[in-house]
């Protein structure tokens, strides 16, 4: 059987010069004659803990002749230190009798503890300068009252916020716990918000957050309502869980949002975008499971004028209930093409894939110019490009020999996604991204018997280029139908706007000839 060992930290005092030369690692000693608290190292040798040239440096903020002549604190971990003991040394003041020791004391927010352990554990708080460290106790002190943005607020534990608000000043927040599993900040409160802004005029900056969950599951409950103070803030979580909240909320006007490694399990934990974002938002390795069956709202839902001038884009692994959708982004939300980048997502409903279920994505589709969705299983993918079919066959007329004219011919558009036809027999690139495209083409061509005919692929970047082209000799056939046949494929770059489109000539005399019905050519990304 193995026992836990009980260390003892003892306190001491007294003059600078009788200061031991080692002592038990932990302990404490207080030169009163120059007001240096020393803490002995493993090596059991003092270091001066809170002298001004030590960056971690703790502050003494009282020292007083006995326990009745400490004035109260002004704020929670304050450190005190009294000279002589008070009191009956068998009825100590923590179990309401009236002994006082002398050494340290840590101020609570309401009285003096003498208590070793609290002072131990707030003299080493004390000398991590970057953090502050949110208990249940010290909540509406700390982490809910004046945010002190140099610090990292550390959640110790699942903290019940009730009422209180954290309200994120224009400098930012960052927060963080030990995990997921054991650091939280929950609400059961109606009509409440956790995250808020000073007001939508001052605004807020970064909030920035690590390792803890969230509950916001009171009615008309939700995680945030943030303002960017100048536009340029970031919203970006990592390994953060929203567990049974009402609602994520709304943010305005943020430069960026990112989350990686986050959850969304129960409730109905929709989050508003409001106003324009510069940066984009990403959502990557998370997943969403177990939400209210009767949540009818998207999970990204656009709020008042949102614009996504960047990309927003998800792999998530997610199961909506009956009437929830992904999000209801439209066209109008993304201004740069192909910038909706949905791709390798798993998103089901019910449990259940069902990729064509429109209230996926009520208002957007993967065709659209704004999306880009590739390799998702229960989300339809973008495939950019197009066909174009002969539907009509017209006679193109040659006056003069070797001399290309672009082929007659009505053709039909089809499967057109960020291509459209700025006129017959043209296809025109309407994105930015991708720009490397294959063109396959499968022509039949009637003409005069043993001409020789050539076609051109030209794309038009403001002026005509050929890309590729090919020549054949029509058949001499016996009956009235003398056809030859054109088929390959050539690679091509397209930037935005410019467009393709084919021309023939004769090269051996002025027959005209005909593209016959159901010859087509296509475009592709590689």
């Amino acid at each position: 059987m193995s026992f836990l060992r009980q260390y003892t930290i003892n306190h001491y005092g007294g003059l600078d010069a009788d200061k031991p030369s080692e002592l038990p690692y932990g302990d404490f000693y207080w030169a009163e004659d120059i007001n240096v608290l020393y803490k002995y190292n493993y090596s059991k040798i003092p270091i001066a803990i809170n002298e001004a040239t030590s960056g971690a440096a703790i502050q003494i903020t009282e020292v007083a002749n006995n326990y009745s002549s400490l004035t109260p604190g002004g704020s929670l971990g304050q450190i005190a230190y009294v000279y002589n003991s008070q009191g009956t040394s068998w009825a100590p003041g923590s179990l309401g009798g009236t002994y006082y020791p002398a050494g340290f004391y840590v101020w609570n927010g309401s009285t003096w503890l003498s208590d070793r352990n609290a002072i131990a554990n707030q003299l080493e708080l004390n000398t991590r300068d970057s953090e502050i460290r949110v208990t249940q106790l010290n909540k509406d002190q700390t982490i809910g009252g004046i945010i002190d943005s140099s610090k990292k607020y550390f959640i110790d534990g699942v903290i019940d916020m009730g009422t209180t608000q954290i309200t994120v000043p224009p400098t930012g927040l960052t927060l963080g716990g030990a995990s997921f599993d054991v650091a939280g900040l929950v609400s059961t409160a109606d009509n409440y918000t956790m995250f808020v802004s000073e007001s939508p005029e001052i605004g807020s900056g970064n909030i920035l957050g690590v390792d803890y969950f969230v509950t916001t599951s009171g009615t008309n409950s939700k995680v945030y309502e943030l303002y960017d103070a100048t536009g340029f803030s970031a919203f970006e979580f990592a390994r953060v869980n929203f567990i049974d909240c009402s609602s994520l909320g709304d943010m305005y006007n943020y430069r960026q949002g990112l989350e990686e490694g986050t959850g969304r399990f129960g409730g109905a934990p929709s989050l508003t975008l409001h106003g324009t974002w510069l940066g984009g938002y990403r959502i990557t390795t998370s997943i969403v499971r177990s939400l209210s069956a009767s949540m009818a709202t998207p999970l990204f839902k656009a709020g008042t004028a949102f614009l996504m001038n960047s990309r927003f884009l998800t792999d998530i692994n997610c199961d909506l209930p009956t009437l929830a959708s992904l999000f209801d982004f439209s066209q109008v939300n993304f201004p740069n093409p192909g910038t909706l980048d949905i791709r390798n997502t798993i998103i089901t409903r019910d449990g259940v894939l069902s990729p064509k279920d429109t209230n996926l994505t009520p208002n957007i589709s993967a065709s659209d110019l704004a999306s880009f969705w590739k390799g998702n299983n229960g989300l339809p993918n973008t495939f950019v490009g197009g066909i174009a079919t002969i539907s009509t066959q017209i006679e193109t007329v040659i006056a003069t020999i070797n001399t290309p004219v672009q082929i007659a011919g009505t053709f039909a558009n089809t499967d057109l996604q960020h291509f459209d036809s700025p006129s017959n027999g043209r296809l025109r690139h309407l994105g930015i991204n991708p720009r490397e495209y294959t063109v396959n083409f499968d022509f039949v061509l009637e003409g005069a018997a043993n001409a020789e005919y050539t076609i051109d692929l030209i794309k038009n970047d403001g002026v005509d280029n050929i890309l590729f082209s090919q020549t054949r000799v029509v058949n001499n056939l016996q009956g009235g139908r003398d056809i030859t046949y054109f088929s390959s494929m050539a690679n091509v770059i397209l930037n935005q706007n410019e467009f393709l489109f084919w021309n023939v000539k004769n090269i051996t005399g002025i027959e005209n000839c005909t593209l016959e019905i159901d010859s087509s050519w296509s475009v592709e990304e590689r």
